[in-house]
């Protein structure tokens, strides 16, 4: 068995969380391939070492002298190297970096060297070979992803060695030059070695013991969420839940690998697992709840709409010409509604109204503004009864207005609109019927 473990930030933003990483590493032959980030935050006030590493670029950008910031930084990796007791020097590549830094080699360069330093200093801790991402992330001239190619120079890499230590982050285009990505960081580093090396596991390692069944800012100490799949977790993420990103998860899921959220702090939790598809029965009828503050409705009715052919379309070309998306369209026999993000609708509100008076001609159109959508998402859902009436007889006793249902085919999610002002109630509420009442 041949895992990948990629560690976050928080998880090696000190000697001390350097060491809770070696032993969980150690604990485990089979994780051989590890991708770091760059160190965190140690305390609240901190400042992420990828953050010193722009400012401190921003100044060598102005001309400005930047020596004092850049030993700041060297200062950070001193200190997690003098914690580990290791006898190694980063001086030879701090002259690189300042040196690169005075010939403006880039912000992706300056971002990226927060990944190297780590990657050096994690590498020689674990005794594992050290493999820089430059040589093995490829990128167009263009800045766009070479999936190709960097499979190809990944696995070649990789297959003659037990282990490696790859930066997460960063790649480099044709001509040598850094790049970053620009979404998902070091997760999809991680997911692109489990790929190339054909991983029987994707080990993600954060500070918390995988997802949550709904946002702990409104919930107090919610559940988590022990397996879930690709399916449910893109309609959470949809919907705001903070979760891996999809660019992240692609290379792993093209190949059926599955993903364990992990904790750093707490290695004996089971975290969460991200799989393709499962016949395990959730714990619960839902796997999670997430939503979003923020839409505006536009309710357009017109006698017979439903036997005018061609109307949802000149509706929606109302919008599609003013530069708009749309999230949902729930329709009955006379009536359509559109929902939109109202900070994108609201300053262009009369030209979409005359748009589709133009193009539709309705009876009327009505706006409502201040408008929220949750998702009850779960695979325990298609072999539920009763599953829609507990959401609205959950919300209906805690006082809650429903202004929209939206259930897909799929039965996978239900989507709901309610009033800005009841949405943290209505998360409140749902939660507790579907879990709270379960335990």
């Amino acid at each position: 068995m041949k895992k990948v473990v990629k560690f976050g930030g928080s998880s090696l933003a000190s000697a001390e969380q350097f060491k809770k990483v070696g032993d969980i590493i150690h604990a485990d032959k089979e994780r051989c391939f590890v991708v770091p980030s760059a160190p965190g935050k140690r305390y609240a006030d901190d400042t992420k070492v990828t953050d010193m590493l722009y400012a401190c670029y921003e100044l060598a950008e102005k001309g400005k002298d930047f020596k004092a910031a850049l030993q700041a930084i060297r200062e950070r990796y001193q200190e997690i190297i003098d914690g580990l007791a290791l006898n190694l020097s980063l001086e030879g590549e701090f002259k690189v970096i300042e040196k690169s830094f005075k010939n403006k080699a880039g912000r992706d360069y300056a971002a990226s060297r927060g990944e190297y330093l780590n990657g050096i200093i994690m590498a020689n801790y674990l005794g594992y070979h050290f493999v820089d991402a430059a040589e093995v992330i490829v990128f167009h001239k263009n800045g766009e992803f070479d999936e190709k190619k960097t499979n190809k120079l990944m696995k070649e890499k990789l297959s003659s060695l037990e282990n490696a230590v790859i930066p997460g982050f960063y790649g480099a285009c044709e001509d040598k030059s850094v790049k970053t990505f620009s979404r998902g960081g070091s997760d999809i580093t991680g997911s692109i070695v489990a790929r190339a090396v054909k991983a029987d596991v994707y080990e993600n390692w954060t500070d918390v013991s995988g997802f949550l069944i709904a946002d702990p800012r409104i919930i107090y100490k919610p559940e988590s969420i022990e397996t879930i799949t690709y399916k449910e977790l893109r309609e959470l993420a949809y919907m705001g839940a903070t979760v891996l990103h999809e660019d992240a998860i692609f290379p792993v899921r093209s190949e059926g690998i599955p993903i364990n959220i992990r904790n750093t702090n707490a290695p004996e939790d089971e975290g969460t697992w991200i799989v393709e598809s499962t016949c395990q029965k959730s714990k619960y009828v839902i796997t999670g709840i997430a939503g979003k503050k923020g839409f505006c409705a536009v309710n357009i009715e017109k006698d017979h709409m439903n036997s005018e052919i061609g109307f949802g379309r000149k509706v929606l070309q109302a919008f599609e010409e003013n530069g708009i998306s749309f999230e949902h369209v729930p329709s009955g026999i006379d009536t359509m509604t559109v929902f939109v993000h109202q900070d994108e609708f609201m300053h262009k509100e009369q030209k979409v109204v005359s748009g589709i008076h133009r193009l539709a001609d309705p009876d009327t159109i009505e706006i409502e503004a201040d408008l929220a959508l949750i998702a009850v998402v779960g695979r325990g859902m298609r072999a539920t009864r009763g599953t829609a009436g507990r959401i609205f007889s959950a919300l209906a006793h805690s006082n809650v207005n429903v202004k929209m249902i939206d259930q897909g085919s799929s039965e996978l999610n239900i989507i709901i609109g309610v009033a800005n002002a009841d949405f943290e109630t209505a998360i409140k509420a749902i939660y507790d019927i579907f879990v709270l009442c379960q335990l």
